[in-house]
């Protein structure tokens, strides 16, 4: 099979921490604090770490928003999740930053039909 047949694109993603001035944070990150999704890696800058609780809040939305979707579809169009903390004022902005092309045989043992 060529490679092309089995071409897939999958958007890089950044999650960063935004936050209303003086509001509320709890879940022990900062204001700037952020990950990057690489296909199904994820990178934190060095020295810097990521709440579990936020990363679970999170984690069900990633695949979803690294595919490509319609312009009017709401994963399209919305971009931040609110922290589940209820008393933390804590959003993550998840932003589209490149696509990448991965192919089928790379990503699974099983095969293309």
């Amino acid at each position: 099979m060529a490679e092309r047949d089995e071409a897939f694109e999958l958007f890089d993603l950044r999650v960063e921490v935004v936050a209303p001035d003086g509001g509320a944070i709890h879940c022990g990150a900062a204001v700037g604090d952020y990950f990057e999704m690489r296909g199904e890696m994820l990178h934190l800058p060095p020295g810097q770490g990521f709440s579990i609780y936020s990363l679970a809040a999170l984690l069900p939305l990633l695949p979803a928003k690294q595919r490509p979707t319609h312009p009017n579809d709401w994963m399209s169009t919305d971009a931040e999740v609110a922290c589940p903390d209820p008393h933390c004022t804590t959003r993550f902005r998840i932003t589209r930053t490149a696509k990448r092309t991965f192919l089928h045989s790379q990503t699974t043992a099983v095969p293309l039909p």
